[in-house]
């Protein structure tokens, strides 16, 4: 809790710092409150009561809040310079950012299904508002507009399957649900909550069938904070996607396990296969959120997929990929988002194009990046009880090698390299990178530390 109060209060701040247009204090106290928060969250300093001790982490949680705030962190670095352009509205970007990410938290650490509908409003309201950040573009505005109305509709499925599950079970705690049907049969009504919850899941998370909104909210919204939810709410999304299903329905694994494993399938298959036409960038990023979303779904196929340390790492591998393109899209800076605009960057800036190979590579599940450990991780377990799905999934690793390395040779093409305007970057811009190149190269390093 300690760690959402600082976020909020640094959101606040920033508010007040916006209205007085003083941008760099505004991005330094954000950086400042995201540290913080950090540091609290592994080491507490328990000034609350137990009574207001609602959430619950352990170390998986600490973990996952703390790859959270990191890459909100480098999100923030990586959009300062767009920032500064706009100072009149920079208070505004931050703190929506911070209190979208306190509702992350809230979905990371919650233990019953009411913190859980509150992080997940909180997470999702700024995101609605964040995405029509551009005011005088009209696919921002277009991609506002979906999402919320999408939003409300997966809000109202979610909320018609809660109170059927409270309706079976009389409770709205986890564990409470776990222990009632290890006691008792459950009925249709029971099931008929599990797959409206299920759905609303799937929805959040981007997963078929509940994709369709995905590509145009994400082409429409700003880059930055399309990079925020392609990252962190794709992270907390699936955790707490995981969390609740592996605890909850746990002991009626059997109705809904083989039902997302389809989905699943269906999800890698319309996210590599949409990605082999696309033209613009950022619809491509969409494709591809799609298709690593689902892969991060199968940790879900497997016992003790929370505390276990596969989805952890396959999120930081997913996470700084997201991170390091949108940072490049945003120094490339094309108003067109066409993939045609990478072509010799490579060449013109020889960090923007190493970053950019790693970050594609990574994400590709090629060895020895970060990227190619989790996915081996995820893979490697479920494999024991779906191997058709992995067979699928391996299929569709490679239909997303070649897309990736079609992409590479965009990237590398001598053609136009000498003759285009030369990449202006930030020394923020700089840091941002190089830290994901450090992480995608030797972020499986910290798997040493996982307890």
């Amino acid at each position: 809790m300690e760690a959402i109060i600082i976020l909020f209060l640094t959101g606040i701040i920033a508010l007040f710092l916006g209205i007085f247009k003083q941008p760099k204090l505004t991005t330094v106290s954000s950086i400042l409150g995201l540290v913080a928060a950090g540091i609290v969250q592994y080491f507490p300093l328990d000034i609350l009561s137990d009574k207001y001790n609602i959430l619950e982490f352990g170390d998986a949680g600490n973990a996952f809040v703390i790859l959270a705030l990191m890459i909100t962190a480098l999100i923030i670095l990586s959009g300062d310079k767009g920032f500064q352009e706009d100072k009149s509205h920079v208070g505004d970007y931050h703190a929506l950012l911070l209190f979208s990410l306190s509702g992350g938290i809230i979905l990371i650490g919650f233990k019953d299904i009411f913190m859980f509908f509150l992080g997940l409003e909180i997470l999702s309201i700024p995101l609605y508002v964040l995405a029509g950040a551009k005011r005088q573009s009209k696919e921002s505005s277009e991609a506002a507009v979906k999402y919320f109305f999408m939003g409300a509709f997966a809000t109202c499925i979610l909320l018609f399957g809660v109170a059927l599950i409270y309706g079976s079970t009389q409770s709205f705690e986890l564990e409470k649900i776990l222990e009632f049907t290890a006691e008792n049969p459950v009925g249709p009504i029971f099931y008929v909550g599990l797959l409206f919850i299920l759905a609303s899941f799937l929805f959040k998370v981007g997963a078929a069938p509940f994709h369709f909104w995905v590509p145009d909210v994400y082409q429409g919204s700003p880059t930055v904070f399309m990079g925020y939810m392609s990252s962190v709410v794709k992270l907390v999304g699936v955790f707490a996607f995981v969390k609740f299903f592996r605890i909850a329905f746990d002991n009626v694994h059997e109705f809904w396990t083989i039902l997302i494993a389809v989905l699943i399938a269906i999800s890698m298959f319309i996210g590599n296969l949409s990605a082999l036409v696309q033209t613009k960038f950022k619809r491509l990023l969409a494709y591809s959120s799609i298709t690593n979303g689902s892969y991060a779904l199968m940790s879900i196929l497997y016992q003790g997929s929370v505390q276990d340390s596969s989805l952890w790492i396959f999120m930081v591998g997913y996470g700084m990929s997201v991170v390091a393109l949108i940072t490049i899209s945003t120094i490339v800076n094309d108003e067109r988002d066409e993939i045609s605009s990478l072509k010799g960057i490579g060449y013109k800036n020889p960090l923007i194009g190493l970053v950019a190979i790693v970050a594609l590579l990574s994400t590709s599940g090629i060895p020895p990046f970060t990227g190619f450990f989790g996915k081996l991780m995820i893979f490697s377990a479920v494999w024991v009880n779906y191997p058709w799905l992995i067979i699928l999934a391996l299929i569709n690793s490679a239909i997303g090698v070649y897309i990736y390395l079609r992409l590479i040779m965009t990237i590398l093409s001598k053609e136009n390299s000498e003759t285009t305007s030369k990449l202006s970057i930030t020394i923020l811009q700089q840091g941002v990178l190089i830290s994901c190149l450090v992480i995608l190269t030797f972020g499986w390093v910290f798997l040493a530390g996982w307890k």
